[in-house]
């Protein structure tokens, strides 16, 4: 009988190893903190099954919720998407490792006009940009059936309670001075009293300041106009009945943003990094993030593939400036957001 028992215990053994190798199949983890709604998990899943790979990946609803948790000693991400004033506030604190552009093969297919905006890491040598866009209004037209494409559809009384505008001090602050005709990016105390005073004039009529679930409640009939970004909006409507949303970015313009790929400081996956943010930018996978998102196509090489409709276009954003990082300026800006959300 010991022949056979022996034969017994290879079998095992070899149901044991196949079963340890499933648990551990020896994939390479990459770890990604990115914007909610972001990206399509189709194409997360794309990139884990050509390069064996797993992704973990992590959200967040703004740059400062994701500067504070980097900064409070959240570790282990690899690829962080910030937009372009973080950036320049990333650099400086020394948060991000140096772009190899030559391992990004695919560079070449972002469009020079947006690269020639780029103030906040001229020459690239730091960051990638993902998309291009801007915040704007977003108006259920079964409830809401006239309206001037402006900012100013926030101090309509008739909407008192109907109304969100997102919980971002950059954002709320930068319409109101558009409105002004100041830039987004003003530091000056005279203007910045103007906008807190045109806001609080908003704050009034508005439900609440959300960043997060705005477009839940949109979608549900809770609120009618929203600030906020196509995406989220989209995402949680019910695609047969995109007919009834009308986004626009207003006529004032607002606060643009370049959404960036970069690699932290100390990442413990750069080549597995440098693979994905090169095949972000392949033409046929950017055309499909493009389909999803429905924003302006920046890689010049994925038009030719994209089949869906942008819910807004790149020449829209003309009145719109991209958001720089203020520098000291920064304080007065938390003072004033403060002022608005709880009163002096």
């Amino acid at each position: 009988m010991r022949p056979h028992v022996n034969k017994l215990l290879v079998a095992l053994s070899l149901i044991l190893a196949g079963l340890l190798l499933s648990c551990d199949s020896g994939k390479q983890k990459l770890f990604i903190y990115n914007w909610t709604y972001y990206m399509p998990d189709e194409v997360l899943a794309d990139f884990e099954k050509q390069y064996n790979a797993e992704i973990v990946y992590d959200v967040y609803p703004s740059n400062e919720d994701m500067f504070t948790k980097l900064k409070s000693g959240a570790g282990g991400y690899d690829i962080v998407v910030p937009s372009g004033d973080y950036v320049s506030i990333m650099i400086k604190e020394n948060m991000l490792e140096r772009m190899d552009l030559a391992r990004i093969t695919n560079f070449k297919n972002i469009d020079t006009a947006v690269i020639q905006r780029i103030a906040f890491d001229k020459g690239n040598n730091y960051s990638v940009p993902y998309m291009m866009g801007g915040s704007g209004i977003a108006v259920n037209k079964t409830r809401v059936t006239q309206y001037d494409r402006s900012w100013n559809i926030f101090s309509r009384t008739d909407l008192k309670n109907r109304l969100t505008m997102l919980d971002d001090m950059r954002e709320v602050l930068g319409a109101a001075l558009r409105t002004l005709g100041y830039s987004v990016n003003s530091t000056n105390p005279e203007e910045l009293e103007k906008a807190k005073k045109v806001v609080l004039g908003w704050k009034a009529n508005l439900c609440k300041f959300d960043a997060e679930a705005f477009a839940k409640g949109f979608a549900a009939g809770e609120f009618w106009v929203v600030q906020g970004y196509a995406e989220n909006v989209m995402r949680e409507y019910d695609s047969t009945k995109y007919s009834e949303v009308d986004f626009f970015i207003p006529r004032e313009g607002g606060s643009a943003y370049i959404d960036n790929m970069v690699i932290l400081k100390g990442a413990k996956h750069k080549d597995l990094a440098y693979a994905f943010i090169n095949f972000i930018h392949d033409p046929k996978i950017y055309a499909r993030i493009i389909d999803y998102l429905r924003y302006p196509c920046i890689n010049t090489a994925a038009r030719q593939f994209v089949t869906k409709k942008a819910s807004y276009e790149l020449s829209d954003l003309s009145k719109s400036e991209l958001k720089e990082d203020l520098g000291p300026a920064l304080e007065l800006y938390n003072k004033i957001w403060q002022e608005i959300r709880v009163g002096k």
